[in-house]
């Protein structure tokens, strides 16, 4: 039960959060995209916490857990959390001035990649028991290299940059692209940072990356 409160507490405080950050400065409620986006995000978000919750609880209680230590996180945490903030409002000040002028067959594609790229997260989880908001080596973890590990070293960036590159599309924004597209080079220091730790204290980490040698993008990088 104390979980469950804290997960919906988490989860209602980011719900108002997001709704506010998009609707304050759209400066009504008759967004639809914006409407759109708290489904697509909102709705998979509550299905997989319930399901977390029952199957896994300890792993819920694990990704609830979002508290860096290193110095560098929590300044990709600080510039992460700038972007979205950023993204939202303009995305919003966008709808209400009328700045964009997208097609309704790019918002559509762009919530297909999303749910997509959600369903790719969703694997990313259940391959990966030690999966982790935080970068940190836990007692026991030994290194994951099947299925998507198998085929690049960091799935789970892979599926929240095409995540959140597809958020501005669907509310309807090319300037609050240009806000989000900062996303990859936050996850990219993130990312050097986290196989540094890895590669230190990680058994079989170095090894790993010989045999898997692209990190994000297979064939590219």
């Amino acid at each position: 039960m104390k979980l469950l409160i804290h997960a919906l507490t988490k989860f209602t405080c980011g719900l108002l959060l997001v709704g506010l950050l998009i609707f304050l400065p759209a400066g009504t409620l008759a967004y639809a995209g914006g409407w759109l986006l708290m489904g697509l995000l909102f709705g998979p978000m509550l299905i997989a916490g319930f399901v977390m919750l029952f199957k896994t609880p300890e792993f819920l209680e694990k990704r609830l857990d979002a508290k860096e230590k290193q110095t560098t996180q929590k300044g990709v945490l600080a510039f992460s959390g700038l972007m979205f903030i950023g993204g939202f409002v303009v995305a919003g000040l966008d709808f209400r001035f009328g700045w964009s002028n997208m097609p309704h067959w790019v918002v559509i594609a762009a919530s297909v990649l999303f749910l997509a790229a959600f369903a790719l997260y969703a694997e990313v989880m259940r391959e990966n028991a030690y999966l982790s908001r935080t970068i940190k080596v836990e007692e026991g973890q030994t290194v994951v290299d099947t299925g998507l590990y198998g085929i690049v070293r960091h799935p789970m960036y892979m599926a929240t940059i095409l995540l959140f590159l597809m958020i501005p599309l669907i509310l309807g924004s090319w300037y609050a692209l240009i806000v989000f597209a900062f996303y990859p080079a936050i996850i990219i220091v993130r990312l050097r940072d986290e196989e540094a730790l890895l590669t230190k204290e990680l058994p079989g980490y170095a090894e790993y990356k010989q045999k898997v040698k692209y990190r994000i993008i297979p064939f590219i990088w």
